[in-house]
């Protein structure tokens, strides 16, 4: 029980003997440490409910309640009940967290089965630096996920069926260089794309050619659906590339295509179900009429007033679409995979897409936890979405590829005896984790500026700084002549800077599970750089090595916790730790 779970549970106990009820008695962490650790409103609530005086109530309620070797409470304002937890308490919860893998965090995800949609790239197409947030927030979602109990599926769900495979199949037999596509798969194949694309708006005989050939291999035209299943192999060999500098796995690759076959049943049981009817010869699900219309995605406003805003499953020429697409995916994540809960990591414009696919989803008798994650832009330093000079989207591996290069030129400034192994691979961790915290550290809902020079700064709200601050406390115990059990050691805490950095190494347990409240990873960045900074107050404060003992052991044991909150921290964003720099 973390020490928020346990003040909320004699607060409640308290709250019962007070008034008699079961009510509820939250405890949130303190804004200001002035006014304590943490504090409750429950009196302020309470009393509005049972009009009476709130400070009244608040002093009743302290009187009833045991704090015993926990806190000690006081009344502030108009009725909040300030807790501050005892300096032993946090000595005693940090000592347990030494034997303790998970730090304290709770299993809140136990029994629970959660399907992570996240990535999703476009076969054929290289990825660009819009698919950072998509694959950084979802990947760093499971991590957390499963650090908490959940039976996470990650399901890379791509998108490899369509209308660009035309093209592709037309190229593939026309222009293709096979040793290109060896050497850089993904990049022959749009070569191939965008020379045929042209070639069609020159020849429209060319586009007619494409369509016939999208025709042969929707009928399973056997020569075209081979084409096809390597195109999708080179492809997947080149994201996979990417992935793994990435540290980014998947437990599924079902693209769209898998579901095909599903997906004339669907339309035909949406319309026996009613769910969805005919209108112009297309099949659409409609407003039922029970959401207010401000509440219904099936209602849009416009001039004329509220009108409907059906979405479409099947066209009239009998093509299907990714709505249609969507609710079989859902449906056999429920069916096959048996989740709770499925969490979309898709990007704010498809909003609409996913409210309307939850509520078809629901009047299907499909139930459970569907979640969409969405995200802003990335904007380069100009603030305007990042494009190159030809006005394409930059690509991911050349982000990837510079963040690296301009981490590597650092190192060798700052470190130069570094060999060139140990040089390359500390370049690679702190690059690719400069750009991961770059993402991670921003509300995901906002637009944010990709800055070279501050995500690779050594100070600063950055991964570097985080990962130089664990790198600093390593160095610590290198220095040490006789071996230390950080297990064995006794924690005492005599000055402020030794009780404030065990009161965040304790609130780990407590910051992790409130991440997926709304699924905020920055909560956790904004955490660990709290975290490094109360590090560097309590080393320039508090000496470590040159300390007699007991007091020496006792400030190696916050040191070795510190690091390892840092470094798991880190890991579930994603992030490795270097142990030089």
């Amino acid at each position: 029980m973390t020490l928020l779970q346990e003040l909320e549970s004699r607060l409640a106990a308290a709250v019962r003997a007070v008034t008699g009820e079961d009510a509820a008695a939250p405890v949130t962490a303190a804004a200001d440490l002035r006014f304590g650790d943490y504090q409750s409103n429950a009196a302020m609530v309470l009393a509005k409910q049972r009009k009476t005086n709130p400070r009244a109530l608040a002093q009743e309620i302290i009187d009833a309640l045991d704090l015993t070797g926990l806190a000690t409470a006081e009344i502030a304002g108009p009725g909040f009940i300030n807790f501050r937890i005892l300096p032993e308490t946090y000595a005693t919860r940090a000592a347990a967290l030494l034997h303790d893998e998970k730090l304290g965090t709770p299993a809140t995800g136990a029994g629970r089965t959660v399907v992570v949609d996240f990535s999703a790239p476009n076969v054929a197409k290289p990825m660009h630096v819009g698919h950072i947030r998509s694959t950084i927030i979802g990947d760093s979602l499971c991590r957390i996920a499963r650090f908490l109990g959940y039976r996470v599926i990650a399901d890379n769900h791509i998108g490899d069926w369509g209308t660009q495979f035309g093209m592709i199949l037309h190229g593939w037999k026309t222009q293709l260089d096979p040793a290109a596509l060896e050497t850089d798969p993904i990049a022959e194949l749009v070569r191939v794309y965008r020379e045929v694309n042209a070639a069609t708006k020159a020849d429209p005989g060319i586009l007619e050619t494409c369509k016939a050939e999208l025709v042969k291999l929707q009928a399973g035209d056997a020569e075209n659906l081979a084409i096809w299943r390597q195109c999708i192999d080179v492809s997947k060999r080149g994201l996979k590339q990417i992935y793994h500098r990435l540290g980014v796995t998947f437990d599924h690759w079902l693209g769209e295509s898998f579901y095909n076959d599903r997906l004339p049943g669907l339309v035909d049981e949406f319309l026996e179900k009613g769910i969805a009817r005919e209108s112009n010869g297309a099949v659409c699900i409609f407003s039922d009429g029970t959401k207010k219309p401000e509440d219904d995605p099936f209602m849009v406003h416009r001039e004329e007033g509220w009108t409907d805003n059906p979405a479409i499953i099947r066209k009239a020429d009998g093509g299907f679409l990714y709505a249609t697409t969507d609710l079989a995916t859902l449906e056999y994540r429920i069916d096959e995979w048996q989740a709770d809960a499925v969490w979309y990591v898709v990007g704010v414009p498809q909003t609409l897409h996913f409210r309307q696919i939850f509520e078809a989803a629901e009047r299907w008798g499909k139930s459970g936890d569907f979640r969409h994650i969405a995200f802003g832009s990335i904007l380069g330093e100009d603030r305007k979405l990042m494009k190159t000079r030809s006005g394409e989207n930059v690509g991911l591996i050349e982000v990837l590829g510079e963040a690296v290069g301009r981490s590597a030129r650092i190192i060798a400034e700052k470190n130069p005896a570094l060999t060139p192994e140990e040089a390359a691979d500390i370049a690679e961790t702190i690059g690719i984790g400069a750009v991961k915290f770059a993402e991670l550290s921003q509300n995901r809902l906002t637009d944010y500026v990709f800055a070279w020079d501050r995500m690779l700064a050594l100070q600063g709200d950055t991964a570097p700084y985080l990962q130089n601050s664990y790198v600093r406390i390593r160095a610590i115990f290198r220095k040490l002549e006789d071996s230390f059990h950080a297990t064995e050691a006794t924690l005492s805490l005599g000055t402020e800077s030794e009780i404030h950095l065990a009161r965040l190494i304790v609130r780990f347990a407590e910051i992790v599970p409130a991440t997926l409240e709304d699924f905020r990873p920055n909560l956790l960045a904004n955490y660990l750089l709290e975290l490094a900074r109360a590090f560097h107050s309590f080393y320039e404060a508090c000496p470590v090595l040159k300390s007699e003992e007991p007091l020496r052991s006792s400030r190696l044991a916050l040191c070795e916790l510190t690091a390892r909150t840092l470094s798991q921290g880190l890991d579930l964003l994603g992030i490795r730790c270097p142990e030089r720099m």
